[in-house]
């Protein structure tokens, strides 16, 4: 699965909103049964889709996933300061910037872009944490004290990350709050407020931008060099998100399942039909019990032989996930995990993410040879 597409790639999304009493219909017709004899699937309830969001900016390339960089007034200020100590401006070409990323997927990408000139340091990159129950340390703190250059994923994910930058109180240092420049935000639901940000690719590739627009505005001296890093880059998130328009092309319409939010994204760009019900997959994001309704819902959808996949986040595992993996393999449909974080960490983005891509075209593959 390759792709020579170098600056877009088209791919077919569009905005549903999924109401929260789509799946309420759903009757109790058995004694000892949840699930009814009829088909369980949701038919044309389709994808939670999210580009509609309000305040998100629209994609440079119409119905597609734009790599081109947009310049300074088109990104307009993506920094925060505060009141406190200033810290250190970069000297000469030899100097470098000191980053901070939350997480080590927005980390991978500000180092590739920032190469020898970034000194970066991803604060969660355990594959066993889960990055919604992080406790941040004196370290963490110290970290973000001593850097120039901090990167937050923001909508409730990082809130620990949020405070330490308030608490610091630094000026001069460049904060980029990625899911407020995207405006989406932590409250309003799963469309409005799902964390997974970097499994979005016209998010992945604007973050990006603000990335090489913060590196050139802190180190004006190096923009020769970031803009080389730049082009090589947005190269490989090219060849990465061909890809997803390969799933696209192949298996648009596949009713699919997750255990969690996290696939809500990469569904919409492939134009799968994720079908699990919101509720489930927001109360597992969030660390709560999902409505018992939900998970009836869930079981009948995975017994009634419509879902071919289900997508598993092995990072929020619990007792209720982890019956319905069993659930899904004992009907036969295909498992495969995901993760939230870069695995393993020595990974770079587009090795991890593509990996991924590659397992969901394995899994959604499998199904349509029907093995």
């Amino acid at each position: 699965m390759q792709s020579n597409v170098r600056w877009a790639i088209v791919i077919g999304v569009a905005a549903v909103l999924v109401g929260a009493g789509v799946y309420a219909g759903y009757v109790l017709s058995q004694p000892g049964s949840p699930c009814p004899a009829s088909s369980t699937s949701s038919g044309s309830s389709g994808t939670t889709r999210i580009d509609a969001t309000p305040g998100t900016p629209a994609p440079r390339t119409a119905g597609g996933i734009s790599l081109t960089k947009p310049s300074a007034a088109e990104i307009g200020p993506a920094t925060t300061a505060s009141t406190g100590t200033a810290r250190d401006a970069v000297g000469g070409p030899g100097e470098v910037v000191n980053v901070v990323a939350a997480e080590n997927f927005w980390g991978s990408l500000v180092s590739q872009l920032g190469g020898t000139h970034v000194n970066v340091t991803s604060i969660i990159t355990d594959p066993n944490t889960d990055p919604h129950e992080y406790q941040s340390n004196d370290s963490d703190a110290k970290a973000i004290a001593n850097a120039q250059y901090v990167i937050l994923n923001n909508v409730g994910y990082d809130d620990w990350a949020t405070e330490l930058v308030a608490a610091d109180g630094a000026t001069n240092q460049t904060v980029l709050n990625i899911g407020d420049m995207l405006g989406v935000y932590v409250t309003g639901g799963i469309v409005t407020g799902n964390p997974h940000l970097w499994y979005n690719p016209n998010y992945v590739n604007q973050t990006v931008a603000w990335m090489y627009h913060n590196l050139t505005t802190i180190a004006p001296q190096l923009t020769g060099y970031f803009t080389d890093e730049y082009d090589n880059l947005t190269a490989s998130l090219a060849s990465l998100y061909g890809e997803v328009g390969v799933i696209h092309h192949l298996f648009a319409g596949t009713e699919v399942a997750s255990t969690e939010s996290i696939f809500v994204y990469l569904a919409n760009a492939t134009g799968l039909d994720l079908v699990s019900p919101p509720a489930f997959m927001e109360a597992i994001a969030e660390g709560n019990d999902p409505p018992d309704a939900s998970v009836v819902t869930f079981q009948c959808q995975l017994e009634s032989g419509n879902v071919k996949v289900l997508v598993f986040n092995a990072q929020t595992v619990t007792p209720i996930t982890t019956n319905m993996k069993a659930i899904a393999q004992e009907h036969n449909v295909t498992v495969m995990s995901v993760t939230e974080t870069i695995v393993p960490p020595t990974s770079t983005f587009q090795q991890w993410m593509g990996g991924e891509l590659n397992s969901l075209y394995v899994a959604l593959d499998a199904n349509q040879l029907g093995q």
